[in-house]
């Protein structure tokens, strides 16, 4: 199963490294990390550096497409090299995901136009103007295209795409492999459940953290 990792410069790491921790573990995955041009990018912390072994215009034909997320993706969500190359590769592609604010690049490229999707809570309600429909989960499937929450929730993307493709048991044992049993010392995960004033000064400062 041939999968294209979307890289770019100022993306989230977890959003790729995740996904590829699990998704790289299935039977017969290549995985390829790949960007409008071959090369190095810088992530958005500043400290990690990814690397596109290949450029999008060399990767034709992925049975799995993953756009990653990042705090400031305006140049993702005007970038018409990247935008054609998600278009044209689409229509073949057995499933084109995304994580955390990754979905607001597939929306501006026109690919979820009349579907539901998620993002990064602080972006969620910017789907609509690309006439999606937010759904505030931590994954969420409609039809081959399925987007994740906010960087972590990659994984759990990564292991309902691994038991789409392999089996519950398959994906059931990368996640024992992984070790993937979160019990985070917090409940601020989410906005449901974190507390409320540290939601509403997040929302306050959602420029400092986001900048889509």
């Amino acid at each position: 199963m041939q999968m294209i990792f979307v890289v770019y410069e100022g993306m989230t790491a977890l959003d790729a490294i995740g996904p590829y921790e699990i998704l790289s573990r299935l039977p017969g995955a290549r995985v390829t990390f790949a960007g409008v041009t071959a090369g190095p990018v810088r992530t958005d912390t500043g400290a990690l550096t990814l690397v596109a072994d290949r450029a999008l215009a060399d990767c034709a034909a992925p049975d799995l497409v993953l756009v990653p997320g990042g705090p400031d993706i305006r140049a993702q969500t005007s970038d018409t090299a990247l935008h054609d190359w998600l278009r044209a590769i689409d229509p073949g592609t057995t499933w084109t995901t995304s994580v955390c604010t990754g979905s607001l690049i597939l929306a501006a490229a026109g690919l979820l136009r009349g579907r539901t999707a998620t993002s990064h809570w602080l972006a969620l309600d910017r789907l609509t103007a690309y006439d999606v429909t937010p759904v505030a989960e931590r994954v969420v499937q409609d039809g081959k295209y399925v987007t994740g929450a906010g960087v972590s929730a990659g994984i759990d993307l990564a292991l309902t795409l691994a038991a789409a493709v392999a089996g519950p048991a398959v994906a059931q044992s990368i996640q024992l492999a992984t070790e993937y049993d979160p019990r985070p010392p917090f409940t601020a995960g989410s906005p449901s459940s974190a507390p409320p004033a540290l939601v509403s000064h997040l929302r306050a400062n959602a420029h400092l953290v986001l900048s889509t």
